[in-house]
């Protein structure tokens, strides 16, 4: 099969396509031929040494996937031509770059027919973080008021649509030029950040989540209501933080996403009932690889990048 790995660390240049044995299942795994790989910023950061997940090269990046069983020797929850999709391992390598993936079958669900698989494959980590911030952690229910920092990108157009599900009014910051893309996705309110300090555009907010990293968690504390609630997908690990946000009165919680088989059926749900989708700016075939990270690395993406095999 085909592998796309990196002896060295770098730019997207780095990326090399080899010849590697299939893997073969363990029990309770299956064999997935894989027909489409979904991308994420991590990914970029892990290519470019950023910090040191997956250890010294050589690696094989890659967690989204979708693609078709293949092979499911002791495990009764799949068989060979079911149609699967999910987010294996993370954070440990998945090495799902590849043509042929071997992952726990617990970590997969069955792909909705209403989903392409280039859909599926850009679903399961985005989907997964907003469900564990949203529904996990945060609790959202009917009424609440949220703000999703970054509602244009790839977990924040996921989460607009969650929240939104769960019955709450959805405030997302946006540059201008994303403002009918939020929209289309159900956000009531759009601040654009570019033009606007979302400080003073909005109150009262019950739960916010960040998608953005920066100074943006710090500052959204001036918009919780008494008793408000910020969860982080990018500052979880900032003690300091976190304590400012207690002696405030307020709540802190980092979501660093982890397989999840009852969040994965959750999303399932909701693609079934036709309350959400995800959006692909663009796909690459499997070859493009090294161009489709040139994108990852340029940031201030539509929702999500897919390479499809």
């Amino acid at each position: 099969m085909r592998v796309i790995t990196q002896h060295q660390l770098g730019g997207p240049e780095v990326l090399t396509i080899v010849d590697a044995p299939e893997p073969r299942p363990l029990p309770t795994e299956v064999l997935v031929r894989v027909r489409a790989i979904g991308l994420n910023p991590l990914e970029a950061r892990l290519r470019a040494g950023e910090f040191p997940l997956m250890g010294p090269p050589p690696f094989v990046l890659g967690w989204d996937i979708s693609g078709v069983v293949e092979d499911a020797p002791q495990t009764w929850r799949f068989r060979p031509g079911d149609e699967v999709f999910g987010m294996p391992l993370f954070p440990r390598a998945a090495n799902a770059y590849a043509e042929v993936v071997a992952a726990p079958a617990l970590h997969l669900a069955r792909k909705p027919a209403s989903l392409s698989y280039v859909e599926a494959a850009a679903l399961p980590i985005v989907g997964l973080t907003a469900w564990q911030a949203l529904v996990d952690l945060a609790g959202v229910a009917e009424g609440d008021r949220v703000l999703v920092h970054g509602g244009g990108g790839g977990v924040g157009h996921v989460a607009i649509q969650l929240a939104k599900a769960l019955g709450a009014h959805v405030i997302t910051t946006a540059g201008a030029g994303k403002r009918a893309f939020v929209e289309g996705f159900g956000a009531d309110e759009v601040i654009d950040y570019t033009a606007v300090d979302f400080t003073r555009a909005v109150r009262d907010v019950d739960v916010v989540l960040d998608t953005i990293g920066g100074d943006t968690a710090e500052r959204s504390l001036a918009v919780l209501r008494p008793g408000g609630h910020l969860v982080t997908a990018v500052a979880e690990d900032d003690p300091g933080l976190a304590a400012r946000y207690e002696a405030a009165g307020m709540r802190f919680s980092g979501v660093a996403v982890d397989p999840d088989p009852v969040g994965l059926r959750g999303l399932v749900a909701l693609v079934e009932q036709g309350r959400l989708r995800v959006h692909v700016q663009e796909t690459f075939p499997f070859a493009r690889v090294a161009d489709a990270h040139r994108l990852l690395d340029g940031g201030h993406l539509r929702g999500k990048l897919v390479l499809t095999l």
